[in-house]
């Protein structure tokens, strides 16, 4: 991998389909167009060119894209062909000819990423959008890439800034006219201010991960009391086995579900028993794990087998009542429901999008979303908190305020300590 190297590679799906993409990028990205289309097309605009050297290999639009007003940031440009295998294979062996190598998984992306045209946090939002299965996962990507977060970290590392410029020009220029020995009587409430605002991003990840990753919900239930029934019907697939035989599920089964818009991943789980089954009793120990890790537990209660007492657990659970077309009493239950009939089923998925609706805190999806936004947040909170009481010492509290703005710069992937400067000079105007 190397930064003066032209890379190409398929950027649509594999073929066959009707229309290939096919992307360059690199310095000698026009040299390479004009020799495989016989012109270089007008910056930005498609033109229809022959794709060929000695021989036509096919005919579509040709697209240019000259530095730095492209997605890499370097000369682009985009080749949209018929989707044939044997016409994508034989360009890409034409274009390599011509001085250009086969794209590293991620290369175009990252070369945006060092040539400052995505930050790492629009680079996660990039690839979360191409993964998006549904609506939230989609507004929340395409905000993430389009820069939402980013504007909401920047406003936080200026302010930063600024409080950092105001104590540390005490320190190193107080012999100035122009810097006062004492910090603004509101210095130390601004450190607060800033400090319960990135607290409030801090506490929106949760919300943010159930979007990205979905609802976990566990069915849960001793033997044959209607997990995989529910499971296929809620999935409206026979994607699970169901037999009259107890014990049939031995392993974890996830099922991404579309519910409103948002994900839900069910877990369809061994029936809870003791065993002398080694492979049973293995899947009984991972579901009882599961249900540990789950967002949400439904315990299923059929009135056709014994129950048991439920397990202990600290997320949320519902009581079931399942196969209710054998007439069940269904008052102690949250909710009852007949795969057989489809009686209830509308009443737990309209449950199951309020709780998602609650779970994630209404409203648009939080931009916060991931392991390491919860840690770079973390520590940009425990050093607002370090900076606030230590004002007495100021040495102590710049250094606290220098590892907030260190958490921030390294969740954008910028690390830039000359701004630090920059707003030092333009707010105090030393050195006129």
């Amino acid at each position: 991998m190397g930064p003066g190297e032209t890379i190409v590679a398929l950027s649509s799906g594999q073929p066959p389909s009707g229309v290939a993409v096919i992307r360059l990028s690199g310095p000698a990205t026009a040299e390479i167009v004009l020799a495989i289309a016989g012109k270089l097309p007008k910056p930005r605009h498609l033109t229809l060119l022959p794709i060929g050297t000695d021989t036509v290999l096919d005919r579509g639009l040709v697209a240019y894209f000259p530095a730095p007003h492209s997605f890499t940031g370097e000369d682009c440009a985009e080749l949209q062909v018929h989707g044939s295998p044997a016409g994508v294979r034989a360009i890409l062996r034409l274009v390599t000819g011509q001085g250009a190598r086969l794209a590293e998984a991620g290369e175009f992306t990252r070369r945006a990423f060092e040539n400052g045209k995505l930050d790492l946090v629009e680079v996660e939002g990039l690839g979360d959008l191409i993964e998006a299965e549904t609506e939230n996962q989609r507004r929340q990507a395409l905000a993430r890439f389009e820069g939402g977060l980013t504007q909401r970290i920047d406003s936080w590392r200026d302010q930063l800034l600024d409080l950092r410029a105001e104590i540390e020009a005490r320190l190193d220029f107080s012999d100035e006219g122009d810097v006062a020995e004492a910090l603004p009587a509101s210095f130390g409430q601004q450190i607060i201010a800033l400090r319960n605002d990135v607290a409030a991003g801090l506490a929106s990840v949760e919300h943010g991960r159930i979007v990205r990753e979905g609802i976990r919900v566990a069915l849960a239930g001793v033997p044959n009391a209607g997990k995989s029934s529910l499971l296929n019907a809620l999935a409206k697939s026979d994607i699970a086995i169901v037999t009259d035989e107890a014990g049939t599920t031995r392993d974890v089964r996830e099922v991404p579900v579309d519910i409103g818009g948002q994900l839900f991943i069910f877990l369809d789980l061994a029936g809870l028993r003791d065993t002398d089954s080694k492979a049973e009793a293995e899947g009984v120990r991972r579901a009882r794990h599961e249900i540990e890790r789950a967002d949400l537990v439904l315990w299923l209660q059929a009135p056709d087998v014994e129950d048991d007492i439920p397990p202990v657990t600290g997320m949320p659970m519902w009581l079931v009542a399942t196969k209710t077309d054998l007439a069940v009493d269904t008052e102690l239950h949250d909710l009852a429901v007949s795969v057989r009939s489809g009686h209830g089923l509308d009443q737990l998925t309209a449950r199951l999008t309020e709780f998602a609706r609650q779970l994630g805190g209404g409203g648009e999806p939080s931009l916060l979303s991931r392991e390491r936004d919860r840690l770079a947040l973390e520590a940009a909170v425990i050093a607002l908190d370090d900076a606030g009481e230590r004002l007495a010492e100021p040495e102590l509290a710049a250094e606290a305020l220098r590892l907030a703005s260190q958490a921030l710069e390294r969740l954008l992937g910028r690390l830039d300590a000359e701004r630090v400067l920059d707003r030092l000079f333009v707010s105090f105007c030393i050195g006129k």
